[in-house]
């Protein structure tokens, strides 16, 4: 609509009817709303209050608020969400507002900005929906940009940041390529053949007697455990050089637990060629068999490799309120129980329950529904206070572990929903790039046309244009907006 449109009459100017008195129809996406001036210049700075004051101003005012205005009904009419429209009104209302379900939280803030409904009137629920909702885009933008940065390549960069990221690629990076597939699988069996070879060399049977007669593993075991060290040393070095921010890289868990599953095997190494020189033999033997101990943090760098053992340790993680409350009920029950039991038992001639601290290991293990039978009640009212304890353990255990599943199946979840949104975005991305180049294919066409089609290379020019249409996923820089960017 233009200022000077004759479909409209004259806008009225008379001051005589009050901001505060008048009456305006909002017609937002077919929904009709009627709204009073007192009611809306409660929040002047809000487009709706705005629409009551730009009467005065002139088509160019009014159309600059709105897409359509009806002079004779004085109704202005929207192309907006009605749905988040009638959670944003509530605002004029109530002085706040909630989002219904169902609406997206990034959309619905897109909604309240263009109302002009500063964000601080969103309810604290709504506005958790809201920051977990962009944090969730965060995470897929996230994604997204590593998978590029993956297939994008600088020509501006030396030759070894090139040999850098393809070895970060090929030894962090499994769904890169076949390769780095087949490094992960054998990183995975060196781990389980660890883990085996130090089970495998407890057993008194495969063990060999020394000069000084002490038991040690079997040479074969020995070399197998020496290869495996090999093999993580390698990885773990390869990485740290090709790694892009390397004092993160250094005080990452992850790596902090590659560092403990090696380390002791050098430090064994040592103590056993120079350890003695420096102190008596038996002490060098003790301080090897504690540090061959430490090889158990090797199971952990199968974490590495298991999404699933990763979404265990978040939901640990997020579950640490959970996790005290069990530990508060166990310990308040333990100390009772224990206490009680102590007290009950000491008519009996032959108790087992010596201390209450002695006790707590009973109630420890009763409480748990364990029951080792090492330390068991011998009165009526002993044994009454046992059924008691581990009924109560077992409520006690029962409650916090809901919520911890929650949390595990929650994350789990998240992360392939997010996986697949990353994939999503990465498809729309191509069919952007593929659509871009047919564009420009179809003008090519359209110049060739004006050319003349009696050029004998007409033809073959045509088919070189449409085998061009593809442009493979991102291999140069593209201007475009893609749903995240949408949403955002």
């Amino acid at each position: 609509k233009m200022a000077g449109d004759s479909r409209f009459p004259d806008v009225d100017t008379d001051g005589s009817e009050k901001s505060e008195e008048m009456e305006i129809v909002v017609n937002v996406g077919g929904v009709r709303q009627v709204f009073y001036g007192d009611n809306l210049n409660q929040y002047p700075e809000t487009r709706l209050a705005e629409l009551v004051n730009c009467l005065s101003g002139g088509y160019d005012t009014i159309f600059s608020l709105c897409d359509d205005y009806d002079p004779g009904k004085r109704e202005f009419y929207f192309d907006r969400d009605p749905d988040a429209f009638k959670c944003i009104i509530d605002v004029y209302y109530f002085g706040e507002i909630h989002m219904k379900k169902g609406i997206c939280p990034i959309c619905f803030k897109n909604e309240m900005e263009f109302w002009k409904v500063d964000l601080k009137f969103l309810d604290d629920c709504c506005k958790a929906h809201l920051s977990e909702k962009k944090e969730e885009l965060e995470e897929i933008a996230r994604r997204v940009q590593l998978i590029l940065d993956d297939l994008g390549v600088d020509a501006s960069e030396s030759r070894w940041k090139r040999c850098q990221k393809c070895i970060w690629k090929f030894l962090e990076k499994p769904e890169s390529s076949y390769p780095a597939r087949v490094i992960a699988v054998l990183s995975f069996l060196f781990i389980l053949i660890s883990s085996i070879v130090m089970c495998v060399g407890t057993i008194p049977d495969l063990q060999v007697v020394d000069a000084e007669g002490n038991r040690m593993e079997h040479p074969t075991l020995d070399s197998i455990e020496t290869a495996c060290i090999g093999w993580f040393t390698m990885e773990y070095v390869l990485r740290l050089i090709s790694s892009p921010n390397k004092l993160h890289f250094a005080l990452s868990f992850m790596n902090i637990v590659d560092v403990l599953a090696i380390l002791p095997f050098y430090i064994s190494l040592t103590l056993t060629h120079l350890g003695a020189k420096l102190m008596e033999l038996s002490n060098v033997q003790q301080a090897v068999q504690a540090l061959r101990i430490m090889r158990i943090a090797r199971i952990f760098k199968l974490a590495r490799h298991s999404s699933g053992l990763q979404t265990l340790t978040y939901a640990l993680k997020r579950s640490f309120k959970e996790l005290g409350l069990l530990l508060m009920y166990l310990a308040v029950g333990i100390f009772v129980f224990s206490a009680l039991g102590y007290t009950m038992e000491q008519s009996h001639p032959e108790t087992l329950f010596k201390s209450i601290p002695q006790s707590f290991w009973w109630a420890i293990i009763t409480m748990t529904t364990v029951g080792y039978g090492d330390i068991y009640p011998k009165t009526t009212l002993g044994k009454l206070n046992a059924a008691i304890s581990f009924l109560c353990g077992v409520i006690a255990i029962a409650l916090p572990i809901h919520p911890i599943i929650n949390n595990f199946v929650r994350y789990y979840n998240k992360q392939r929903v997010l996986e697949t949104a990353a994939k999503h975005e990465l498809e729309l991305m191509e069919l952007n790039s593929a659509e871009g180049k047919a564009a420009g294919s179809r003008s090519e066409l359209e110049d060739l046309s004006r050319e003349g089609k009696d050029d004998p290379f007409y033809s073959s020019r045509i088919k070189v244009s449409h085998s061009d249409t593809f442009i493979h996923l991102l291999s140069e820089e593209k201007n475009y907006r893609t749903r995240l960017q949408s949403c955002k």
